[in-house]
């Protein structure tokens, strides 16, 4: 019996967590539809999405609590990385980080309703199978850092199926792009997020949602073939604070 309640808790807080998600996209539609038509308005779209993450995290009764290790320049820009392990990952992301930033993921995400299309609008789209969209995944980067944007990446490259993976082992794209760009690396490690609100449906709850903004890495004087050396320093990195805190 105390399953059958506990499960049915859970069921209805993911269905307010969903509800939430949702309400303020619906209300805010023209407000989004309008800051999102013009990349040179992206400041404002971005600013949205901190609002947006304010109203779900606090709404669905998570309570972030940010450590810094250094302080984040807001005249520079970054490539933002972190570990994925949650949905709220994304949310989480936009509360840690007041400098604007364009996620570089998945092109299948365009497909999720409503989501999908200001996902399209505001992201920078890879097709893992594509050379071609490699290419273009540079170009666009190049253009949104000249708008004095940052870049931010989940290196894992999605969320492992396996939720006893602490930490899936890292790809090169955000390495490259880092070194390429000359952009220092800002890890952050999202430590309560799988506990919170995993992908396994009647699992988690409200709470504490830490994450750690660590030291930037700098990529000043590195060339390509670094990329697995910084690859592996910063999911070391990641990986000792999960372990410390897990």
């Amino acid at each position: 019996m105390a399953n059958f309640f506990r499960n049915l808790f859970i069921l209805l807080w993911r269905v307010w967590f969903y509800t939430l998600v949702l309400t303020f996209i619906v209300v805010f539609f023209p407000l989004l539809l309008l800051f999102t038509s013009r990349e040179e308005w992206y400041r404002y779209s971005f600013a949205m999405a901190r609002l947006w993450s304010k109203f779900v995290l606090y709404g669905s009764g998570f309570l972030p609590i940010i450590t810094r290790e250094s302080t984040i320049d807001r005249s520079k820009s970054y490539m933002f990385v972190a570990n994925h392990t949650s949905l709220t990952d994304i949310f989480l992301m936009f509360y840690c980080v007041k400098n604007p930033f364009v996620f570089v993921g998945k092109k299948e995400l365009v497909k999720i309703p409503i989501f999908g299309f200001f996902y399209k609008r505001t992201c920078i789209l890879v097709d893992r199978g594509s050379q071609k969209s490699r290419t273009e995944v540079f170009e666009q980067a190049q253009k949104r850092i000249q708008q004095g944007n940052s870049i931010c990446i989940f290196p894992e490259g999605g969320v492992p199926d396996d939720e006893s993976i602490v930490l899936d082992t890292f790809k090169d794209g955000a390495f490259r792009l880092a070194i390429e760009h000359q952009l220092p690396i800002l890890p952050i490690t999202f430590i309560d997020n799988k506990k919170r609100f995993s992908y396994t449906f009647f699992s988690g709850g409200p709470g504490k949602m830490r994450a750690i903004i660590h030291k930037e890495l700098v990529t000043t004087g590195l060339n390509v073939s670094d990329k697995r050396a910084l690859r592996e320093q910063t999911r070391t990195l990641i990986l000792k604070h999960l372990m410390q805190y897990n």
